[in-house]
């Protein structure tokens, strides 16, 4: 087995699983790297001279070495050590009672017995919400090759990269995560797949939220040619020494990896920049992770609801459901000819199509065995890297315990918007109008809820087309020049032909307000809705007003800019692509 070189190097009979042990003072199993069925060393566990080495089997083998019993459900000893003299003191017996569940180790060495009464065993329900429990938080996989699981005990041969900023493993408010999958080349494996002259870019990127009070979870998939603007980013040298690397304007969101020597940190800040989210942590992995992950887990569930043949991707499945593994799983999430427009945002569906059945399927079962466990943490361990906040085991562990609270219901996955690019068909540009009011509720930590948007604000009223929508704009506490620019905006972008600049407001206000008659619902419906008018900011009047009268609207203090929600939506604006991690009905077309 692999064990970073530590434990049994040389016994080719050590079952991994043997090695996990039941620790009763934190209440989760842990990796023991020594002998099957040992406790941990420990300074006060080591033998006092003269004292008697483990029972043999008969023919000179150790008792222990290929140990195939239960793991123990108590461990034995006091936490903290003892002082020398006292473990030297200390009965063989105690040795013993520390192997908690091995009875023949028990029987074998000479001494008093442990008076401590052993536990008794758990149920099978109950060990396997201890593997959960332990090291379960979440897991992601971003497609075209990028995979990641927030867990492990086996971390050694994690990779991190320090981007400048080091945040705290855990924290008591919402927790963003960038979640990066590359298409370089290098690694084992991976020679056959992606641009034969990446460098190694944001193939694939995910923003992961976790609501402060970790009952819900949103992940945002941003298209990777999306036409954005990339921040100057300092990065740090292999000799140590700091550079900075000029940003750019109106460029693929996937340069902001590899291209100039940018790192993990300069995507981290051009998502900062996009979405207005400060994120906690970044966890990056190549197409390994999606190979290796998938068949330690037996394999994932998928639905196709049509012939799929891929020659791209080489992914050839027939309609219905299947279960992928290795190679064909990696085809699975990087496949994009063979559905919809052939798209990178068609491919975005099957990879949080993958990633919702992963995670239903590391929920369920994958933590039922110390063998499975063991094979899940190293799958994904190895391909993964990390910033430097979660850069070690504990942190990591830590993380994971924090953000295991989640319920797979409240997990949704959902697309950043965007439009096509009239000036390049190759790539896509934000569409702020519905981009602004995602990006604000994520940022309110509100959950994004699974139907279209609901009865806030505007009632159930029928929205007036935007040629019908009359309205004077005055500026009662917004930035100078807000009011032209917002009607700028409305006739140019929403086609509001019927808005105009009333100039300032008489008073200043520190809420915008909407004033409306009662046969103008239908024209406050639809200005409400561009605005991201929360329902109280709609002041209606007793009486009907005329034809040409129109409505008025008066930005106050709480005014940042056209296209900005006042107030933080919560629920998804309409047409955004969404999934829930939940949803076992979703299938590829």
């Amino acid at each position: 087995m692999d064990a970073q070189g530590r434990g049994q190097a040389g016994d080719n009979n050590v079952d991994p699983a043997d090695q996990w042990v039941f620790d009763p003072d934190t209440g989760n199993y842990e990796l023991r790297l020594d002998p099957a069925g040992q406790a941990p060393a420990r300074p006060s566990d080591r033998r006092a001279p003269g004292s008697r080495r483990a029972a043999r089997k008969p023919g000179g083998d150790e008792v222990g070495d290929t140990d195939t019993r239960p793991l123990p459900t108590q461990g034995g000893g006091r936490r903290g050590g003892r002082g020398a003299d006292e473990a030297d003191e200390r009965p063989s017996g105690g040795r013993a009672a520390r192997r908690a569940g091995s009875r023949a180790a028990s029987a074998s060495v000479a001494g008093p017995a442990s008076r401590r009464k052993a536990k008794p065993k758990a149920s099978g329900k109950k060990k396997v919400l201890y593997w959960t429990a332990g090291v379960v938080g979440f897991v992601l996989v971003a497609g075209c090759g990028g995979a990641f699981y927030l867990y492990q005990q086996l971390n050694g041969n994690i990779n991190k990269v320090d981007v400048g900023v080091e945040n705290d493993a855990v924290s008591d408010g919402p927790v963003n995560v960038l979640i990066i999958g590359t298409d370089a080349r290098s690694g084992k494996g991976n020679s056959g797949y992606g641009d034969a002259g990446s460098v190694g870019h944001a193939d694939t990127t995910l923003l992961m939220h976790i609501s402060k009070d970790r009952s819900n979870a949103t992940a945002l998939s941003i298209p990777r040619d999306m036409i954005t603007d990339i921040p100057d980013c300092p990065t740090k040298q292999k000799d140590g020494t700091k550079k900075t690397i000029p940003g750019e304007h109106g460029v693929r969101f996937n340069t902001s990896l590899g291209q100039e020597g940018r790192d993990p940190g300069c995507t981290w800040r051009t998502v900062e920049k996009l979405t207005g989210l400060k994120i906690d942590h970044f966890m990056m992995a190549d197409f390994n992770a999606v190979k290796e992950l998938s068949t330690a887990v037996d394999g994932v569930e998928v639905c196709a609801a049509k012939d799929l043949n891929d020659p791209k991707s080489h992914l050839r499945l027939k309609a219905g459901r299947h279960v992928v593994k290795g190679e064909q799983a990696l085809a699975f999430v990087r496949t994009r000819h063979a559905i919809g427009f052939g798209s990178d945002l068609d491919r975005i569906k099957m990879q949080q199509q993958f990633l919702s059945s992963l995670i239903r399927k590391l929920k369920s079962d994958a933590f039922s065995s110390p063998s499975k466990l063991y094979a899940v943490s190293q799958a994904a361990t190895k391909a993964l890297t990390v910033d430097t906040g979660i850069g070690s085991a504990s942190k990591l562990l830590d993380f994971g315990q924090d953000l295991k609270r989640v319920n797979i219901d409240k997990i949704t996955f959902a697309t950043v918007p965007v439009l096509d690019n009239p000036n390049d068909p190759a790539t896509v540009i934000l569409d702020k109008a519905k981009a602004d009011p995602l990006f604000a509720m994520v940022r309110a930590d509100h959950a994004l809820a699974k139907g279209k948007k609901g009865k806030k604000g505007s009632g159930s009223v029928k929205k007036a087309p935007p040629e019908l929508v009359r309205v004077d704009v005055t500026n009662g506490g917004g930035p100078i020049g807000s009011a032209q620019e917002t009607v700028d905006w409305l006739q140019n972008s929403k086609g509001a032909r019927l808005s105009t600049n009333a100039g300032n407001a008489p008073t200043k206000l520190s809420a915008t307000r909407l004033e409306y008659a009662p046969n103008q619902a239908d024209q406050a419906a639809t200005l409400a809705d561009w605005m991201g008018l929360p329902k109280s900011a709609l002041k209606k009047s007793s009486q009907d007003a005329g034809d040409r009268v129109p409505m008025k609207l008066v930005l106050g203090k709480d005014f940042t800019a056209p296209g900005s929600p006042i107030t933080a939506p919560t629920e998804m604006p309409d047409n955004v692509q969404n999934v829930n991690a939940d949803d076992k009905n979703v299938c590829a077309k």
